[in-house]
């Protein structure tokens, strides 16, 4: 299990810095991009080690990538489109 977090967050941090170089104005600060991504990638290979069980080491790592990947899309702006405040609003 150890070998699996370890994989899961260097996995997680090589996607927070794939976000980053390529989605750099859409995305946050890297203060909480780079968190994100590996905790997303280490809850993603707790959930998956526990639904697998132990011995499924590429699937584990694959169950990370896929979790911290859609958690690092959460942070994801719209690209240019102002956000108003609708007329009930205001």
């Amino acid at each position: 299990m150890i070998w699996e977090s370890i994989g899961a967050a260097v996995l997680g941090l090589a996607l927070s810095w794939a976000a980053l170089r390529s989605l750099a104005d859409r995305l946050p600060s890297g203060r909480v991009v780079v968190p994100t991504g590996a905790l997303g990638a280490l809850f993603g290979a707790c959930l998956t080690h526990a639904a697998l069980g132990s011995g499924h080491l590429l699937a584990t790592l694959v169950g990370a990538a896929s979790v911290g990947a859609v958690t690092l899309s959460l942070l994801i702006r719209p690209r240019g489109r102002r956000l108003t405040r609708s007329a009930a609003a205001q």
